[in-house]
């Protein structure tokens, strides 16, 4: 049987603040543009002969990102108390993708990567 990935990709502009000396400079508030990625992974096709619907997989990717657009992360809600590293908002993106799929989705997997700049990159895989 053949598998499949289908990526969708989206950005958001955020704000934060690392609070430790382990961060460095970075302890400080700046901004950062993170560039998204979400893979949405399927043993064989649907009946449609799709992954996942590709507006489908869009809008949910839009929507998953939405809340954090444009927001100081030190104050939303959802990631109070922690450190709002790369692999924590992946992490975060990657769980509420999760929660947001239909319930007779077909996956096997996604995986979450951003782009901080174009030296440096984090993802997360999470199986379904």
């Amino acid at each position: 049987m053949s598998r499949f990935r289908l990526t969708v990709d989206d950005h958001i502009m955020i704000a934060h603040s690392l609070q430790d000396p382990f961060f460095g400079p970075a302890q400080n508030l700046h901004g950062a543009t993170l560039s998204i990625q979400a893979s949405f992974f399927r043993d064989g096709l649907n009946e449609y002969g799709v992954v996942l619907d590709i507006g489908a997989a869009s809008e949910l990717l839009a929507a998953t990102l939405e809340p954090l657009r444009y927001q100081n992360l030190d104050e939303v809600d959802a990631l109070a108390g922690k450190f709002t590293t790369t692999e924590v908002i992946i992490e975060h993106i990657a769980e509420t993708l999760a929660a947001g799929l239909p319930a007779d989705h077909g996956l096997t997997a996604l995986e979450v990567q951003a782009e901080e700049h174009p030296r440096a990159r984090a993802s997360v895989w999470v199986q379904l």
